[in-house]
């Protein structure tokens, strides 16, 4: 557990612990960092999300776990939403955010990049199932709802950005161009790994140097909802595979998944759409911290 926690889980935490240290040291500035952030998101993140889609053998995928998986989240949303929204009065875009921030995991650029140091890229199948997931999905609806609760009723400039959006465009493509089978140039691929590449360090060394500004201190909202996503998604996603499909060789590693910090995603949404931050931010610092030692001793 500590070679895993050292070797695999520190090294990609610590983006984000040197973007909150230098926030802190007034090294890196907010308008830095928001600027990284709005890179990593429409340039770096894109490419990363097309070599993700085009490349996955959909005939590897367990269909009846990741089903059961994403059942799990659905419940998991619900319910955290009408917790945030019911219980602890947040207001509606804040409270859909928070409820994101239960569900979806940071598994695109925290937790896949941990299992495919432990497990290689054959064995860590069932996350990559779940960051497909997410990433086709969890994450296009999450876009397209926050576009149209923060459009207020601006439906065609809610349309509109939502056909210019280049994360939105590369899930539609990527999708399309993997069930037509059609084959991807090796150039293309090679842009596309090089670009991605950067997103998940960018990203996390952005949200870092953001979250400095932010306290940290676990109001009972920020308790709460971390609470939920620590400990509420994985008893879910174990109580029902248990349930369901005991025998499934994919369901401890779709509860490493389950058990991993809040997305960084659910921060950059907030950002770009003007969405208050001042508990998603803590959420997914203290989600971040608090699961370290349950991914090393989960992976």
């Amino acid at each position: 557990m500590l070679h895993v926690l050292t070797h695999n889980i520190l090294p990609v935490f610590a983006l984000l612990a040197l973007g909150f240290i230098m926030g802190r040291a007034r090294t890196a500035s907010m308008d830095e960092a928001r600027a990284a952030n709005r890179i990593a998101f429409l340039v770096l993140q894109p490419p990363l999300i097309f070599m993700l889609l085009t490349g996955l053998d959909l005939g590897a995928i367990r269909w009846d776990a990741l089903g059961l998986y994403a059942l799990c989240e659905v419940a998991a949303f619900i319910l955290a939403f009408l917790l945030a929204r019911h219980v602890l009065r947040c207001d509606f875009a804040e409270a859909w955010l928070l409820g994101m921030a239960v569900v979806f995991v940071n598994t695109l650029l925290y937790i896949w990049p941990i299992a495919t140091l432990i497990y290689g890229e054959a064995g860590a199948m069932p996350i990559t199932a779940i960051v497909a997931l997410d990433a086709s999905v969890s994450f296009a609806f999450f876009i397209i709802s926050i576009e149209f609760i923060a459009g207020k009723g601006d439906l065609g400039g809610t349309l509109g950005r939502m056909a210019r959006n280049p994360v939105l465009i590369t899930i539609v493509l990527s999708v399309a161009l993997n069930l037509l089978a059609v084959p991807i140039p090796e150039p293309l691929l090679t842009a596309a790994r090089f670009a991605g590449a950067g997103a998940a360090p960018l990203t996390l060394f952005a949200m870092g140097v953001v979250l400095s500004s932010h306290s940290i201190r676990p109001r009972a909202t920020v308790a709460a909802i971390s609470a939920t996503k620590l400990l509420g998604l994985p008893l879910l996603v174990a109580g029902a595979f248990a349930l369901a499909a005991p025998e499934n060789d994919w369901r401890q590693l779709f509860l490493l998944a389950a058990a991993g910090p809040s997305g960084a995603m659910t921060f950059s949404l907030a950002l770009l759409y003007g969405v208050r931050t001042d508990n998603i931010a803590p959420v997914i610092v203290w989600t971040s911290v608090l699961s370290l030692v349950s991914l090393a001793w989960l992976a």
